[in-house]
């Protein structure tokens, strides 16, 4: 078996594998010899039939997978002795088409090698951590929507008329054209006008009416209603209005603590500074980490596969055409040409992921079996009622596992390297890290 260079062009990796015909023919032979005793044959004992005779019989059979074996072979043999790492799937095709048996086999291998990454002294890195406590002003802001979601309603009286905000509970039943609808009717339903849950122009029409009467409200479905069957059709709702409640104001007391199951109100204020403050360290967190591969892209500068970062740049021109076109839910589309703003973002991720791998490799950071359970029983989570059906999903499909794996192996790599850098808190307040948060929203994707 002969391996001979033919590309060696940045990355880029051209060789042409020779395996020679007595190569393959002792490769069939060795299968025959491995299968000869296990062979029952019409006129020969089980392990007893002359090998000639099985060749003659199974030697073409074989002929394919003894190829297939030594092209394996020696392609694995070339990355052990060369140390390449393929950056995508290599390409392999036979470039004899016309061979026949007794030929040499001559087989064309193609690859982008993945870079060495150069090793990066992370202790060098610097970086700063905000730190938000909770104050008694946002306790008490969250305390006051608390209260709000706890609204409750009281009868205005007899007699009154409904206004923005007041609750009406009423019979109603929706019609087209003077029939009936699935779904358009329901009784004692508690609407609160103003709130907008309605179609567009329902909750107007009900201001103004008294317990005890009777209103004919017309609208017209939305175009991008979610009932394809209603959408943009005009309906007629019989409403029959049995109760205008005005709002009660919620007292900010232990009664309101303990119907969300907090002991009293300390404790509740108590629960709430937690909450915040995890809110706001996650929210630090995703600042700190965009320093840091900032940090990190400005450290290190090596050579990337082309076809890894041409893949990353469509993908990223994709996803951003598919959010500024929401109408579109398929991608039956034209392509999408990626500029180079996009193809600019495609290197800096490929190449922090490059990084990070490396890092991540140096330092013997692993995604453990429980790590990995738990973040599929949290994405399954998202589906009630279908959790073991996305669980036979993901065992059985190798690629999303890779895609459940890798942000977790990443978010452990950031770990380990804030880790070794020097990492300074300094107490902000909540609009101070409110605004670094924004700012990234504000920039492109710019994630590993």
């Amino acid at each position: 078996m002969q391996v001979t260079e033919t590309l060696k062009d940045g990355l880029r990796r051209g060789y042409t594998i020779t395996v020679t015909a007595g190569e393959l023919d002792a490769k069939v032979d060795e299968k025959l010899k491995e299968a000869q005793p296990d062979i029952e044959m019409k006129g020969f004992r089980k392990g007893k039939v002359p090998f000639k005779v099985l060749k003659q019989q199974f030697g073409k059979r074989l002929l394919g997978d003894a190829m297939q074996e030594s092209i394996d072979g020696a392609m694995r043999t070339h990355f052990e002795q060369t140390g390449d790492r393929p950056a995508l799937q290599p390409e392999v095709k036979m470039t004899n088409e016309d061979w026949k048996e007794g030929d040499d086999v001559s087989v064309s291998l193609a690859y982008e090698a993945l870079p060495e990454v150069p090793e990066v002294d992370l202790s060098a890195i610097t970086l700063e951590r905000m730190v938000v406590k909770a104050d008694e002003a946002a306790i008490d802001e969250a305390l006051g929507k608390l209260a709000e979601s706890a609204q409750d309603f009281a009868d205005r009286e007899e007699g009154a008329a409904a206004q923005s905000g007041d609750q009406v509970v009423f019979d109603f039943e929706g019609s087209i054209d003077g029939e009936l609808f699935e779904g358009g009717a329901a009784e004692d339903y508690p609407l609160v006008l103003g709130s907008n849950s309605f179609i567009p122009g329902f909750e107007e029409q009900l201001e103004g009416v008294k317990a005890g009467e009777e209103k004919i409200v017309t609208v017209t479905f939305p175009e991008d209603y979610g009932a394809k069957h209603l959408a943009g059709k005009e309906a007629s709702f019989s409403c029959r209005i049995k109760a205008v409640k005005a709002p009660a104001p919620v007292a900010v007391d232990d009664a309101l603590a303990q119907r969300f199951g907090a002991e009293d109100l300390a404790a509740l204020r108590t629960q709430i500074a937690e909450r915040l403050e995890t809110e706001y360290s996650q929210a630090a967190r995703m600042v700190l980490k965009r320093n840091l591969l900032d940090a990190l892209d400005g450290l290190v500068s090596f050579d990337l596969p082309p076809s890894m970062a041409e893949a990353e740049a469509k993908q990223i021109a994709h996803q951003l055409w598919h959010e500024e076109h929401p109408e579109v839910e398929g991608h039956d589309h034209e392509a999408i040409e990626p500029t180079e703003e996009h193809r600019r973002l495609a290197e800096r991720r490929v190449r922090l992921g490059l990084l990070l791998a490396d890092i991540g490799n140096r330092a013997g950071v692993e995604v453990s079996d429980a790590e990995f359970s738990q973040a599929v029983m949290a994405q399954a989570r998202q589906y009630p009622g279908n959790e073991r059906a996305f669980f036979d999903f993901v065992r059985g499909n190798a690629g999303v596992q890779q895609q459940i794996r890798a942000p977790l192996f990443e978010d452990k790599v950031v770990d380990h390297v804030l880790g070794e850098a020097t990492v300074t808190e300094t107490e902000v307040t909540r609009e101070t890290l409110r605004a670094a948060v924004d700012a990234l929203d504000d920039e492109a994707p710019a994630g590993a």
